[in-house]
């Protein structure tokens, strides 16, 4: 049975969007396959870059980035949490049909090391690498530890170095990390030491990847651990905030204390900024820069831990919600994309897509073909200025709090509800981004639609199963 559930018909009815219509675009044309370079931060919220709004530091990389490609002001992450979001992104399926829809944290395999992605669980890799590609996962992983059957390795990568464990990849300052199978001692780290920052170590095996593939197609998917918790970064980008903000010290549990975190948070995401710009100039250095598309986003929205004040940084704004809600602040995320010659540079798109779009677009553009039962579609169209079929709903649900919660977004109409048999809340997006007027009780055509959808959009999990 296809794994992609319809909408009804009554459904169809209020929110069809015009009829839709099959789309192929492929750059099989072009002499040589175009690389592929997709950047994912780690609890980045929507308003952490300046060209998102963000006054008290500047992402000037990043910018120039948006101002070179496209910005999307509506893109969704797959989750509110890490390891889903990233499952979403790897294989199409949103949190209704996923195979991860949580960070099943106290799994198998012992804390931080999540439920593994299966065999059938088709990742963009796999797709990428019979056409020719070199792969790369450079990060955090999150969807298998290495005795699994998801370990990066088994899932069409050619070259993983990172974190395999998501709980580990809460340490800047690891005493180890993988490369394929094997584990990468750091003896700068032993002992309590802090000489070898993780996020740097990973930045040169990204740029060492182009070195070594600069004459053949690739896709490197960039996990970088930057900005989340614990709020820890070298001196040379702690050093030019110190002194700038209110500070609120924090006093570690889990993660290290840290008496100036507001400083740490923007070197961390400036030093991120600046390893992008690094990746930029190598692309430049090679003459690669105008047959690479580089996509940049965030898993989800900004996290409160370690000492981090999203406030303070205006990091949702003008969104309601972090991470671990459904609101538009824990899932609406950053989406920049750019390739000089193919997406129209300075445009800005407020078409909503997500996460499990971003495969059927990368096969798109790389003429691969797209697996047929997924719930993404490609957004090549829209990256182009061309026509754009689009969604008939996005459909997210989260399972970490005492009850299951689920969103589902058709059109403008927002809908959120904390359990499976909860007052459903409407919010229309076009009047009220921030979700703060519910608009259920003049809208009861509407909710009991959404309601249908909510039934009709998931299929069950043998683990996480919805709780009321």
């Amino acid at each position: 049975m296809n794994r992609r559930k319809f909408l009804s018909a009554a459904a169809q009815s209020l929110f069809a969007t015009g009829g839709l219509f099959s789309l192929t675009f492929s750059c099989t044309k072009s002499k040589k396959l175009p690389n592929i370079v997709f950047i994912l931060a780690d609890d980045l919220g929507y308003g952490d870059l300046s060209c998102y709004g963000q006054k008290k530091f500047k992402t000037e990389n990043l910018d120039k980035m948006a101002a070179e490609g496209k910005r999307f002001t509506d893109f969704y992450a797959g989750s509110t949490v890490c390891a889903p979001s990233r499952c979403s992104l790897m294989t199409g399926f949103h949190t209704g049909h996923a195979r991860v829809r949580g960070n099943y944290e106290s799994g198998p395999h012992g804390w931080g090391a999540c439920l593994e992605l299966r065999p059938q669980d088709v990742t963009v890799a796999e797709l990428l690498k019979p056409a020719g590609y070199a792969t790369g996962a450079f990060g955090k992983w999150s969807l298998g530890v290495a005795p699994t059957t998801g370990a990066p390795w088994k899932k069409g990568f050619d070259l993983f170095f990172g974190y395999l464990n998501q709980g580990r990849a809460h340490s800047y300052y690891p005493e180890y990390l993988y490369k394929n199978d094997q584990k990468v001692e750091l003896e700068g780290n032993k002992n309590g030491d802090r000489a070898q920052y993780s996020a740097d170590l990973i930045t040169g095996e990204v740029l060492n990847f182009i070195d070594q593939n600069k004459e053949k197609p690739f896709f490197i998917y960039w996990a970088t651990t930057i900005p989340h918790a614990e709020l820890l970064v070298p001196e040379d980008s702690l050093q030019p905030y110190l002194g700038k903000f209110d500070e609120k010290p924090y006093v570690g549990d889990h993660y290290a204390s840290q008496p100036t975190p507001f400083a740490a948070f923007a070197g961390m995401v400036t030093r991120m900024d600046r390893d992008i710009g690094r990746l930029m100039q190598k692309l430049q250095q090679y003459g690669l820069d105008d047959n690479t598309m580089v996509l940049f986003s965030s898993d989800n929205g900004p996290h409160l831990e370690g000492g981090h004040d999203p406030l303070y940084f205006d990091s949702n704004e003008p969104l309601r919600g972090f991470k671990r809600d459904l609101y538009e602040g824990g899932i609406r995320v950053p989406m920049i994309a750019r390739w000089p010659g193919h997406i129209q540079a300075g445009k800005t798109s407020a078409l909503p897509f997500a996460f499990w779009d971003v495969l059927p677009t990368v096969c798109d553009i790389a003429g691969v073909q797209v697996p047929a039962d997924i719930d993404g579609i490609s957004f090549w169209p829209e990256l182009q200025g061309k026509e754009q079929r689009r969604h008939d709903y996005l459909y997210w649900e989260f399972h970490e709090n005492k009850t299951t919660d689920q969103a589902l977004r058709v059109g403008n109409w927002k809908a959120v509800r904390h359990s499976p048999d909860g007052e459903i809340e409407l919010y229309d997006l076009q009047k009220d981004v921030g979700e703060t007027e519910n608009v259920a009780a003049r809208n009861p055509d509407v909710v009991e639609k959404l309601r249908q959808l909510f039934e009709n959009a998931r299929t069950e999990h043998e683990i996480w199963k919805l709780k009321s």
